[in-house]
């Protein structure tokens, strides 16, 4: 059976032990804290530091079932200081994550590389892989982008991350993943939407962080797009959207995983 996991921007504002209730409510197998902010002011409720809050987290957890799938969300920028990232991953890998969630935003190559490199060595000290996300208005904003950024690290733990939403508004199809390395890509992220995207930046900004729609609730291409990827692969709920806000965070774990099976077990048109 495919294992689900739910990401943690379906409901940002939950804190990690809530997320772990909702988690469990659902039946998820794992879910995906956010350690870090993507940029400064980004919602983050940040527990890092806080050793009490981080053996909470590990005994609700073990006491739940559910396991923690990734963290994120490390934005490699002109100002990104690897050192800084030490304790988070630290943390996470504690607790027990897999993979560390990290998105190219740098017009420097160089620099980018480097720290992604970097990264890697980071996070591979800790038994964990790196999985790149490339997302249309950053600097690695395409497949092939994230492709070659991998490649050219030369890191055996590292990963391309495909987002159903940002592989659509870059221009992907289904198709492109052929051929790709099933090692490349352990898990993914899954979300619905309307075919075509806004046309703003801010827009687009705007779709991605709260307005995404539930599995089988839109019009993108999910089903073509599963056939091309690794079979058995975690699927990981992304998907904040207005559907589930102003629930009870148990109650939107529950919604949110009956719309993922009822999509997964649907019958084909």
């Amino acid at each position: 059976m495919t294992a689900l996991s739910l990401h943690h921007l379906t409901m940002i504002d939950a804190h990690p032990l809530e997320l772990i209730e909702a988690a469990a409510a659902g039946g998820f197998d794992y879910c995906g804290i956010r350690l870090v902010a993507p940029r400064p002011g980004d919602p983050l409720i940040d527990i890092a530091g806080d050793a009490e809050t981080v053996r909470q987290v590990g005994r609700r957890l073990s006491d739940s079932g559910v396991k923690l799938l990734d963290i994120e969300a490390i934005w490699l920028s002109p100002g990104t200081q690897l050192e800084m990232l030490r304790l988070p991953i630290e943390v996470g890998a504690s607790l027990g994550a897999r993979y560390v969630l990290v998105v190219g935003n740098d017009d420097d190559p160089a620099r980018l590389a480097d720290n992604f490199g970097g990264l890697c060595d980071l996070a591979g000290s800790f038994g964990m892989t790196v999985m790149l996300e490339f997302i249309s208005y950053c600097t690695i904003r395409s497949l092939q982008g994230a492709r070659d950024m991998v490649a050219r690290s030369g890191r055996p733990n590292a990963g391309v991350l495909i987002d159903t939403l940002q592989f659509f508004r870059s221009g992907a199809r289904p198709a492109d993943l052929q051929g790709m390395p099933p090692a490349l890509l352990p898990y993914m992220q899954l979300c619905d939407a309307p075919l075509h995207g806004p046309e703003t930046l801010e827009a687009r900004r705007h779709e991605a962080r709260t307005d995404r729609r539930l599995p089988g609730t839109g019009e993108l291409p999910l089903r073509e797009l599963l056939r091309y990827l690794p079979r058995g692969i975690t699927l990981s709920l992304e998907a904040p959207t207005a559907a589930l806000r102003g629930r009870p965070y148990v109650e939107q774990g529950r919604i949110a995983a009956q719309a993922l099976r009822a999509f997964l077990t649907a019958p084909l048109a």
